[in-house]
């Protein structure tokens, strides 16, 4: 009996510990200076998957749920936008059997946000940024309902990329520049940073201050390429399922040291 409770003290001793410390650093980082904006590329919900010898939806799924437990971190933190990157214009490419599986959760997860009462009483607004009439129309009009719903809101961006691609961005935006051109709205001579921000997905969305891609792979895969021109860029060797609330804090805090010079 003895030897069986000794066997599971160093358990019993680390849990407490990890908690201590994890409190110690948010206690550090809530008292620095926080970031605005944080966007993540939710990269190896598919290796998880594998590796726990299971398919790809099921790492999909936990995924989503690793989102929901990131927007709240970034809730007691005051962090006020969060942008995640869902689903490429390339990811369109994988099996029928995975889109499907991914479309029919990205339905259901749309859906829940609109009846959340967190996003209601926390005052989320959900925007999704990318090509939508490339998603099907179960998908979209869910979509667009969970923009509808939270219109209203302002304390806090849900912004998630889905059917994005950050070229794709930009050549419709010059696409609608060059309308407006040809329509006499704008003048050529009127064309500068700020005006393209205007015509991007999410009209004059704040740069993000830091992204942070999961799963080991250290590349930005086209996602907000004009935005991120001098965001702090975080490479985590985990995938996102395994992402932990320790992870997320340890990086706000080398955000907090490091010294930023938008190109200077």
């Amino acid at each position: 009996m003895l030897r069986r409770l000794l066997s599971h003290l160093p358990h019993i001793i680390f849990k407490p510990a990890y908690d201590l410390y994890e409190d110690y650093l948010f206690e550090k980082v809530k008292s620095g200076k926080l970031p605005n904006h944080v966007a993540i590329i939710m990269d190896g919900n598919r290796r998880w998957a594998r590796k726990l010898e299971k398919p790809p939806w099921y790492g999909h799924f936990f995924g989503s749920q690793k989102l929901e437990e990131i927007l709240e971190w970034c809730r007691e933190l005051g962090i006020r936008t969060l942008t995640v990157y869902a689903f490429s214009t390339e990811n369109f490419r994988r099996t029928p059997e995975e889109v499907n599986a991914l479309m029919n959760l990205f339905e259901q997860k749309f859906k829940e946000l609109v009846e959340d009462e967190r996003v209601h009483r926390y005052g989320v607004r959900v925007n999704v940024l990318g090509r939508k009439e490339l998603l099907p129309e179960n998908v979209r009009k869910a979509a667009e309902e969970a923009e509808r719903a939270t219109r209203k809101y302002s304390n806090y961006t849900l912004n998630i990329a889905l059917a994005y691609g950050g070229r794709s961005e930009i050549a419709d935006a010059v696409k609608d520049i060059v309308r407006d051109v040809q329509k006499g709205m704008i003048g050529i001579e009127d064309i500068d940073e700020e005006l393209i921000k205007r015509y991007l997905y999410y009209p004059n969305m704040p740069d993000p201050d830091i992204v942070i891609r999961t799963g080991g792979e250290e590349r930005i895969s086209n996602f907000l390429l004009y935005q991120i021109a001098y965001s702090e860029l975080f490479f985590v060797d985990v995938y996102f399922p395994e992402f932990r609330k320790i992870d997320f804090l340890r990086i706000i805090r080398e955000y907090q040291k490091r010294q930023r010079r938008f190109g200077r």
